[in-house]
């Protein structure tokens, strides 16, 4: 049977489509092949290809009712059964979209969340680099673009391969936790020790003589890590709370970058993997001229394009096949997750009518009143970054500025870089601060 065939119709069973290394898997399966001959064609660890095999024979079962394995997938998907499975294809999906709950976005999607869109290939990239000994992964991005999402879908990786991990959010740190460097690594060492299920032994190993940073790696070095005999993940979210703490941030980063560099060479420290997530409007509101930290494998979350609208207009309901309306949703929010989420949200749970979104949006009285009114209060912190955006948001088309302005103003997510020219990051934007700069 035709393989682009077969792939089309398990695309529309799922609802979404395949990744690419999904997508390989998938092939290669068709083919008869084993994972270690998939193994050997590319240069994915055969563990990882047999955990993407198990999570798309996994979904697919779900999707058919029906187990599907790497064996019998020839057998199942068979000519009659493509057939069948076309006809009741379309209803079914559709019942199951308006049936599934959907809360109010604006929170980290859970991991089998239906309106979770992959962003090839980052997950591919997060997921591949995660099994390396000692690697270090950064996910930046704006504000709600999905950064916490990914981090969940990370995480469930792990767990799959049986990683052991902990999760610490700096958003739950008191300001007190940041009367000190030694204060603070006093407090990630016992919270990574918490979440381990671990006695705390962490005045044996602390000495003032030697400072906290030598210490904070001889807890983990000869308590923590000599206990654990798998691979341990510390995922770090909301770092740009640290940042916050200029003296706090370069004591612990310069910390991070040495476990990263010690990681390499040090057996012990092969076991740490460190994922590190910040949002990046940290760069203007701190007058930092550019990331603090840059090492290891930077993720840069991407924008929506309009077929990934589409996708995602689909999984909340509507039928936009035969319209413009995920052009028109893109043009307006720019492809921006959170945004776009929120607009279907209201239309589909709120019953608001899309004319009323149309016109409503970009004003004090639409959906994003809140979002605006942050990135406005951000933006008239600093003068020359509102004299900048001027100049974008009057112009016509793309416009040269200030490297320093361009990556801050990039950095909230306000605009698009073109080489060195930039744009307005979408038509919401562009009106609403055209109002409320003039």
């Amino acid at each position: 049977m035709n393989l682009n065939r077969v792939l089309e119709t398990i695309e529309q069973i799922i609802g979404h489509e395949l990744n690419p290394i999904q997508k390989f898997v998938l092939f290669h399966s068709w083919q008869g092949k084993s994972y270690m001959e998939m193994a050997q064609q590319s240069n994915y660890d055969q563990r990882y290809l047999r955990d993407v095999g198990s999570s798309l024979w996994k979904m697919l079962s779900e999707a058919m009712g029906e187990k599907v394995t790497k064996k019998n997938l020839s057998l199942l998907l068979n000519e009659t059964q493509l057939i069948a499975l076309r006809k009741t294809l379309s209803s079914a999906k559709k019942y199951s979209q308006t049936q599934t709950k959907i809360d109010l976005p604006g929170s980290a999607l859970p991991v089998n969340s239906p309106i979770y869109i992959h962003r090839p290939p980052n997950e591919e990239l997060v997921f591949n680099e995660i099994s390396q000994p000692g690697c270090l992964i950064r996910i930046k991005a704006p504000w709600k673009m999905g950064k916490s999402s990914l981090l969940q879908q990370l995480l469930d990786h792990t767990q799959k391969l049986d990683y052991q991990s902990v999760c610490l959010d700096f958003q739950e740190a008191d300001k007190t936790t940041f009367a000190s460097t030694n204060k603070f690594l006093r407090w990630f060492c016992l919270n990574v020790t918490m979440q381990l299920n671990f006695e705390q032994h962490l005045d044996e190993y602390w000495d003032e003589e030697i400072g906290s940073i030598v210490s904070c790696r001889l807890y983990f070095e000869a308590y923590l890590l000599s206990q654990i005999n798998t691979p341990i993940v510390i995922a770090l979210n909301e770092v740009n709370r640290v940042f916050e703490y200029p003296d706090i941030a370069q004591d612990f980063l310069s910390m991070l970058r040495y476990w990263h560099e010690l990681g390499k060479k040090e057996e012990i420290w092969h076991k740490l993997r460190l994922v590190v997530v910040h949002s990046t409007e940290v760069y203007t509101s701190l007058k930092l001229t550019q990331s603090p930290f840059n090492v290891g494998l930077s993720i840069r979350l991407p924008l929506f394009n309009w077929q990934q609208v589409q996708e995602l207009a689909q999984r909340y309901g509507f039928d936009w096949n035969h319209t413009n309306n995920s052009q028109k949703l893109t043009e307006m929010t720019g492809g921006h997750p959170y945004l776009v989420n929120l607009a279907l949200y209201h239309l589909i749970f709120g019953k608001m009518q899309w004319e009323e979104f149309l016109e409503t949006a970009p004003t004090q009285a639409g959906i994003y009143s809140n979002h605006l009114r942050r990135q406005l209060v951000i933006l008239q912190q600093d003068s020359q970054l509102v004299s900048a955006l001027k100049t974008v948001i009057m112009s016509q088309g793309e416009v040269e500025l200030d490297a320093i302005a361009a990556y801050k103003l990039e950095s909230m997510g306000l605009v698009k870089l073109y080489g060195n020219q930039v744009k307005p990051a979408c038509e919401l934007y562009r009106i609403y601060f055209q109002s409320q700069l003039r």
